[in-house]
């Protein structure tokens, strides 16, 4: 599924959360690289002695030196626009043909936030016109993000990125490390699951005594916490075999075209469960159910490596549809959708059943195409980056 899926604005971001999508960690996507402008560059004799970042890391073999960053003001509220100053110097002859890049990314999983890419003083000053010797100075805003952020810069040719020296200054895909930005993260929240005598049947219809009894939760837009235009309620329950999840999701137009088992139904309207059972953050399962009771299973041994679809869930689903399936000319209520997952197919399950207080991490997600173009993203813990593979903002399931 997704990369950043997703300045980057979260519906744009999201249209790219799927696993076949390209990943913000790859590389610069292909860009018509600008015609270098004469230059006018603010050339200075040294980097100002009050950087709020040092670094001092090198590019192509030490031709290009990043001195730091100077960020102001160091602390702002969430939203506030801040000043960044960067600072250069070409120690030699630089290379021809780059273009500048900024990111502002997630520190863990290193999904993007916002992309500040610009061209170096406005394009007065592309790279292969500094002199030799002098500092460059690149100021910008952007805004303060409202979880911790790392910014993260270089320079692109193509699909190509210039060589960050020391691999410890830079992200692993030549993206150097500058400063730190953002606050504290929001707290995780948490879903007690509870144990049902009598689970509920499997028709997609949320009637069942077990999901009255069940807590609802309403999913929230998974990219910045903020209400969605849709309204999503999930439930979740078990007894000793199965893990029951329930989605009720309000929908004016429901459809979509994948009709086969595995297809990439995230590409269109669908339901979600990602379950990292053993909360090592790193193996997980994911399981998706669309309108048309498609259902797609994965297995990773990484983030975002190693996606299994061979692997097979034994999850049995059912959905019931509020409306016609495919007509956008009328106008639907929702669709309802039920999962039946049984934990001994799960990846490395602690326990079986699950104990008293065995504590998951996981994550529930809805993705809505409004008018089947713009995408929505919406989770039961909001990621604050493009990507549903966020990891470390999955949150808790305990067990009853």
């Amino acid at each position: 599924m997704r990369t950043s899926a997703s300045v980057l604005v979260p519906l744009l971001t999201l249209s790219c959360l799927a696993v076949s999508c390209r990943d913000e960690q790859a590389g610069p996507k292909p860009r018509v690289a600008s015609v270098p402008v004469p230059a006018q560059a603010r050339a200075l004799d040294a980097a100002p002695a009050d950087l709020t970042f040092r670094s001092g890391a090198t590019f192509a073999g030490g031709t290009v030196v990043y001195l730091g960053s100077k960020v102001t003001p160091a602390q702002a509220a969430p939203g506030t626009q801040v000043r960044l100053a960067h600072y250069f110097q070409a120690r030699s002859a630089p290379p021809q043909g780059f273009g500048f890049f900024v990111h502002v990314v997630d520190p863990n999983s290193g999904g993007m936030l916002v992309n500040a890419d610009h061209e170096v003083q406005d394009g007065a000053a592309p790279l292969a016109t500094w002199p030799v010797g002098k500092v460059i100075e690149d100021v910008h805003t952007l805004p303060m993000p409202s979880v911790p952020a790392r910014v993260v810069l270089g320079f692109w040719r193509g699909d190509e990125r210039l060589p960050v020296d020391d691999p410890n200054a830079q992200d692993g895909s030549n993206r150097m490390h500058g400063p730190r930005l953002g606050g504290a993260a929001p707290e995780l929240p948490e879903y007690v699951v509870r144990r049902v005598a009598q689970p509920p049947k499997l028709d997609g219809v949320l009637d069942d005594a077990a999901w009255k009894a069940a807590t609802p939760v309403v999913l929230r837009g998974s990219f910045d916490g903020r209400e969605p235009r849709l309204r999503t309620e999930a439930r979740i329950v078990r007894d000793d075999e199965f893990l029951y999840v329930a989605f009720d999701s309000e929908d004016p137009d429901i459809w979509g075209t994948l009709l086969e088992r595995d297809d990439p139904i995230y590409e269109q309207e669908v339901v979600e469960v990602f379950l990292d059972a053993n909360a090592d953050g790193r193996t997980y399962n994911e399981l998706q159910v669309s309108p048309h009771n498609v259902i797609f299973d994965a297995y990773f041994p990484a983030r975002r490596q190693g996606m299994d679809l061979s692997w097979d869930s034994g999850m049995t689903t059912a959905v019931k549809v509020r409306g016609t399936l495919d007509d956008a000319s009328d106008k639907d209520e929702g669709w309802s959708a039920e999962m039946r997952i049984p934990f001994a197919r799960l990846a490395e399950v602690p326990h079986i059943p699950p104990r008293l207080g065995d504590r998951w991490r996981f994550n529930l997600y809805r993705l809505e195409h409004h008018q089947r173009r713009t995408v929505e993203g919406q989770s039961f813990s909001p990621l604050f980056v493009g990507d549903f593979h966020a990891l470390p903002r999955f949150g808790w399931l305990t067990f009853e």
